[in-house]
């Protein structure tokens, strides 16, 4: 503990630069390997020792009553965390001791604490925590600082779970909260600047587990999990070290920054790569091996949110209520909405069931999740993946079955990249799982992204949104095998971050898998043409002169066929779409729906059969001609006005638009 003084009168400088003194110690320390954990009690520590002279000096002569809540009220505080106060009065508040609250307020926030507060009684407590499970979370956890110790009793007994928010009713409000917050990243912990506190599988979610286990069960402390039977000692390990390395993080980012800050902006991953000791590899800058084990930590974190959320709904939710069973096969049974082994050495004696366990999910809609014991069982089995089991001809089949499935592809495929199965089943998966992307377009790690243009495809093939995208939801339905696309969806970007032409090289990867799962040889050479050409119509699209004959023929050329042209197509569009919420626009889709329609015209005729300039120009005027006789326009006075115009203009312009632009000359004129 740091010695604490205080200047004798009260001096705002003094106070000020004390608290600065002890927050750079507190940077030293942790720069020179103090545990993060004991730095952040240190703090709250310190704070309380501020709080109470500074509440004794202006608050002497009041009756109101001192408490942290929130995360002060746990005793954690990082350094420039917000210091969450309730102020408790039993009676009227005179004009004096509001005067004086103020100053006390006033003075906190003028030596560099953000203070945020809340003067009530017992019964305007009652009231707001009923009507806010946020403020009747914050107060769960307050703590006496200065005051009555029976009026703050008498808050915390009225506010309990046996007069308001049962633990029933606070753990569905709360998993109804996690759920909206998640919504607010696009559901994913993957983006490339994450919120290391409120994003999915940071700190919010594992205060989320502390609530309830302290609002049902008790519970003080995390580790009271594992004493209830919800936690293996193991998993606790994993938790707490997830925690602890989040801690770290914020911790680092708070000193680094000088302020709160809990977003991981690109500049700081960079800074915190450097604090903590990584170094470039071979195949990762230092910046990428830091994310990598932070995009590791919130993947496990994740999945001990899911399982521990999961447990505390059979518990709190279904305890006493007779669950509906339900057998699949030998190996699986459903309960209510979610599969599980039907007995705990399934994965031992039939390791194939780790793959067979995702395709019933995809084949079974009514099937929302893995049971928590199954998921620890999968988790444990993980290592049966080997080439063994990846040379298995019944593990092909079943995940090449998966990928043809109608429903459930995207879900099913995001949860084993959850659980750790798909990157043990395509070991070169695993080399993009966290790995991040350094340009301007893409915001998700690669992994993310490509999991997401996976969901873009399937997104096409569902009747409900078909109004999104018309072009592409009618080609999809009459592409042959939909599977291949998905194959070239997961292989786009496969060979990331390994340097050289990502592309080429996941062509090498594509055509192997193809070849492993005994894909025909024009299957396979579809698939390899889609990863190594990926990029093309994109850049065509965007870089070249569509009104060019030339430039569609030479598109027309690398295409080569129409069934090759839907597959590109719909693959672009995806993968654009997957980028960011905000990159596609409609600039993008008449650009890529141009270049379709034209390429398709020009394959039609046939690769032998160039289109010149002058046909071109004919083509468009033409079709041009006849929307405007139909309007009734006279046709000599059309032609009068054409003899003016090159037949570049023609050919730059479609049909469409020259009928608009030749209207409004006729409309000027007249």
């Amino acid at each position: 503990m740091y010695p604490v003084h205080f200047s004798s009168p009260l001096s705002i400088s003094d106070e000020k630069a004390q608290l600065n003194q002890f927050r750079a110690s507190l940077k030293d320390s942790f720069e020179s390997g103090e545990p993060v954990e004991r730095l952040v009690r240190q703090y709250s520590q310190l704070i309380d020792l501020l709080l109470v002279h500074y509440w004794d000096h202006f608050m002497a002569d009041s009756k109101l009553t001192l408490a942290a809540v929130g995360g002060y009220g746990r005793g954690e505080l990082h350094p420039y965390s917000d210091i969450d106060l309730l102020v408790l009065h039993q009676e009227p508040v005179s004009e004096n001791e509001q005067a004086a609250l103020q100053q006390f307020i006033t003075f906190l926030w003028d030596i560099g604490l953000e203070v945020g507060q809340s003067l009530r009684d017992v019964a305007e407590s009652v009231a707001q925590a009923e009507a806010d499970i946020t403020v009747a979370t914050n107060l769960m956890e307050s703590r006496l600082l200065a005051g009555s110790e029976p009026l703050h009793e008498q808050m915390r007994s009225a506010t309990g779970p046996d007069k308001i928010w049962p633990g029933n009713r606070f753990f569905e409000a709360k998993l109804q909260e996690q759920q909206k917050r998640h919504a607010k990243f696009n559901d994913t912990a993957y983006n490339l600047e994450p919120n290391i506190k409120e994003g999915p599988g940071g700190l919010r979610d594992i205060q989320n587990i502390g609530w309830v286990a302290k609002r049902h069960f008790g519970a003080e402390a995390l580790s009271d999990l594992v004493t209830h039977h919800f936690l293996t000692p193991e998993e606790y390990r994993q938790l707490y070290a997830g925690e602890q390395f989040l801690w770290r993080v914020r911790f680092a980012l708070h000193t680094n920054c000088g302020r709160r800050e809990d977003r991981l902006l690109f500049d700081h991953q960079r800074t915190l790569a450097q604090q903590f000791g990584y170094r470039d590899s071979e195949s990762r800058m230092a910046v990428e091996n830091f994310m990598h084990d932070y995009y590791r930590t919130i993947t496990e974190l994740e999945r001990l949110n899911e399982m521990l959320l999961q447990l505390y709904q059979q518990e709190i939710l279904r305890k006493g209520v007779d669950d509906k069973v339900t057998e699949l096969n030998n190996r699986f049974n459903q309960r209510n909405n979610l599969i599980e082994v039907a007995h705990e050495k399934v994965f031992e004696h039939y390791p194939f069931a780790l793959l067979e366990l995702f395709l019933l999910m995809a084949q079974h809609p009514e099937i929302t999740g893995v049971r928590a014991e199954t998921i620890r069982l999968i988790r444990a089995n993980i290592q049966r993946i080997d080439d063994d089991f990846r040379a298995d001809i019944r593990c092909r089949a079943l995940f090449m079955e998966l990928l043809r499935q109608t429903e459930g592809v995207t879900l099913v495929l995001r949860r084993m990249n959850r659980y750790g199965v798909l990157a043990a089943y395509l070991p070169e998966f695993s080399a993009i799982v966290g790995q991040m992307q350094h340009d301007l377009f893409h915001v998700y790690t690669v992994d993310e992204h490509t999991l997401r243009v996976l969901r873009n495809l399937r997104r096409l093939t569902v009747s409900k949104y078909s109004d999104e995208f018309p072009l592409c939801s009618k080609i999809i339905s009459s592409i042959p095998k939909p599977e291949l696309l998905y194959i070239a969806a997961l292989y786009h970007d496969i060979a990331k971050g390994r340097g050289g032409d990502h592309s080429k090289l996941g062509a090498v990867d594509a055509e192997q898998f193809c070849l492993h799962h005994l894909l025909s040889q024009y299957d396979t050479h579809l698939v390899i043409w889609l990863v190594e050409n990926h990029l093309m119509m994109s850049t065509t699209a965007q870089r070249k002169d569509l009104n060019d004959p030339e430039e569609i023929f030479h598109f027309a050329e690398l295409v080569g066929d129409q069934t090759f042209l839907d597959y590109l197509f719909l693959l672009t569009v995806a993968d654009i779409r997957a980028t960011s919420p905000t990159v596609w626009n409609s600039w993008k889709e008449s650009l890529l729906t141009e270049l379709y329609h034209k390429t398709t015209k020009a394959l039609r005729r046939g690769l032998d059969n160039k289109l010149k300039l002058g046909e071109l120009s004919d083509l468009i005027q033409e079709e041009a001609k006849n929307w405007l006789l139909a309007q009734g326009e006279d046709s000599a006075r059309i032609d009068t006005i054409w003899s003016q115009f090159s037949k570049e203009y023609f050919c730059r312009y479609n049909a469409k638009d020259v009928e608009r632009h030749t209207q409004q000359i006729i409309n000027n004129s007249s």
